[in-house]
């Protein structure tokens, strides 16, 4: 998945956008990778930001349990590239 953020000011929660392109699969195939980020995202620790998720085809097969812990990885590691 490739995550893109943008810092909020304010401290409330993060605002969060899925989308999956026609490469991660059938219209079934993309469903289910967005609710499975959704539901990941709910269980993540993220900081206050705006954040577009672009779900990826391992998505669909990862184990759920890594999810949470990629997705705050990824945001992570994106708010560090966009400060510098």
């Amino acid at each position: 998945m490739v995550v893109h953020t943008l810092d909020r000011d304010d401290a409330g929660h993060a605002r969060i956008a899925i989308v999956a392109g026609k490469a991660v699969g059938n219209a079934v195939a993309r469903n289910r990778a967005k609710r499975r980020l959704r539901a990941a995202a709910r269980q993540a620790l993220l900081p206050s930001v705006d954040m577009v998720v672009d779900a990826r085809r391992a998505a669909i097969s990862a184990p759920f349990d890594t999810l949470p812990r990629d997705l705050e990885r990824l945001t992570t590691r994106a708010r560090a590239r966009a400060s510098t």
